[in-house]
């Protein structure tokens, strides 16, 4: 997959306020808030910057933490991951591996197969349904 490069300021003027700050500022949606939380339409999720494959929702499950959860990517290279230590703690932040977007966490209290939880942004995802 070719990476996406953008200056920080092309993103600004594509991407709505809330979408910009989480999605290029690392910034959270309030638990429960998210428009994918309980969603359980089929389909796959994609990156709501460039589009990308990211998850699909047979790995969707109900975590409880008020964020769309799932316990694997469509791919292992779908995602790219990097140490975060904001906010006075250790987590792994998860980004869109073409475009760099910050998609949210990952933690390892998932279910199985995996034991992964990746916790996401409602805000950096784009939901295709499945065709019947």
């Amino acid at each position: 997959m070719d990476k996406l490069e953008k200056p920080l300021e092309a993103w600004r003027e594509e991407l709505p306020d809330e979408q910009f700050h989480i999605c290029r500022l690392g910034g959270t949606e309030r638990p429960f808030s998210g428009k994918y939380n309980d969603t359980k339409t089929p389909g796959v999720y994609h990156c709501a910057c460039c589009d990308a494959p990211l998850f699909d929702s047979d790995a969707k499950f109900d975590s409880g933490s008020g964020w769309p959860s799932y316990f694997q990517p469509v791919s292992d290279t779908a995602i790219a991951s990097k140490d975060d230590f904001s906010h006075g703690m250790h987590r792994i932040e998860v980004k869109c591996a073409r475009c760099d977007a910050h998609l949210g966490h990952v933690f390892p209290d998932g279910p199985n197969p995996t034991g992964l939880r990746y916790c996401i942004n409602s805000a950096s995802l784009d939901l295709k349904p499945r065709q019947a």
